[in-house]
């Protein structure tokens, strides 16, 4: 298949475009930053600003499905309105150029922040967990709602054509680059730090691999799925951590083992046979170090990330 890729140069886009070739698929990749113009590598890169119609109108045709990882991926990191600005247009544009160029199917990058507790301004916390698609949605800050309007985008665009569509909400995104100075903290807090999202993350690795299975499953219509790791980032039992910082306010149901993840993958693998295969344990030490053949993996530039971008040249 040919597939386009964007916000490509992310941890996100760079391990989707390593995962595609991997596969076998023809791969475009585009993004905001500029190209290298020198000989091309084995991936086409396009730099596009999809916040333009005219940008979107031009990368998309000829592809037969989109992975669409472009945003500013945190709340608390730019000015709200070009937060909103960015992520909320880019993808109705992306998707209003695949609509019109005949492209089948569409995978857009949302997130666990969708339902709205991980950043409110007025405090309110996740009614169960583990935390699944069947739960409320009220998001109140503007990188959650963008996301959101994103899915209802998708909602809209399924209704009025013959485009498929499949929502990923990944939680906190680790690789090899990022998980010592993120997870690596909690490791070592050894269950004293609270979490909204009940200490989710996912490695990068399964969620391009899901995001590649997204994009060429035989589906109807459009489908939310979220994406984590089986484990918690304690490496502690969910339902006692939830106890210690929730007491009896956050509903507890079953789980598939002790320290599971706070949010649930079950739709994942029911719909799209995904599950995840990595735990922050095959990345890091008990004291939240990397671990030394990882260290060494991202020296030499051998992660899916890294191959991902030297793929764009």
């Amino acid at each position: 298949m040919r597939i386009l890729v964007t916000g490509a140069r992310g941890k996100v886009g760079a391990a989707t475009v390593h995962t595609l070739l991997r596969a076998g698929h023809d791969v475009t990749a585009v993004d905001r930053l500029p190209p290298v113009y020198e000989r091309a590598g084995p991936v086409r890169y396009i730099q596009a600003d999809l916040t333009d119609a005219g940008h979107a109108a031009a990368v998309l045709p000829g592809h037969d499905a989109v992975v669409h990882a472009a945003a500013i991926p945190s709340p608390v990191k730019n000015p709200p309105h070009e937060i909103f600005q960015t992520n909320l247009m880019a993808t109705y544009h992306t998707l209003e150029a695949a609509e019109r160029s005949g492209v089948g199917r569409f995978v857009h990058l949302s997130s666990e922040t969708v339902p709205g507790f991980s950043y409110p301004k007025r405090y309110f916390h996740a009614q169960y967990v583990p935390i699944d698609e069947l739960h409320p949605v009220a998001p109140q800050d503007t990188y959650a709602l963008s996301k959101w309007f994103g899915e209802q985008l998708m909602d809209a665009a399924v209704a009025r054509s013959d485009v498929t569509a499949v929502s990923v909400r990944p939680t906190w995104v680790q690789w090899e680059g990022n998980i010592e100075r993120n997870v690596g903290p909690i490791v070592r807090a050894r269950g004293e730090d609270k979490s909204a999202s009940f200490w989710s993350y996912v490695v990068v690795d399964d969620l391009a691999e899901l995001l590649t299975t997204a994009a060429t499953a035989d589906i109807t219509g459009h489908e939310v799925v979220y994406a984590a790791a089986a484990d918690n980032a304690n490496g502690l039992p969910l339902h006692d951590l939830v106890r210690r910082h929730f007491g009896d306010a956050v509903r507890l149901r079953p789980v598939p083992r002790a320290d599971a993840s706070g949010i649930s993958c079950v739709k994942a693998d029911k719909l799209l046979g995904w599950a995840p295969l990595r735990s922050w344990r095959d990345l890091l030490d008990a004291e939240g170090q990397l671990l030394p053949p990882v260290r060494d993996r991202l020296d030499a530039g051998n992660t899916a990330v890294q191959r991902g971008l030297a793929a764009m040249g």
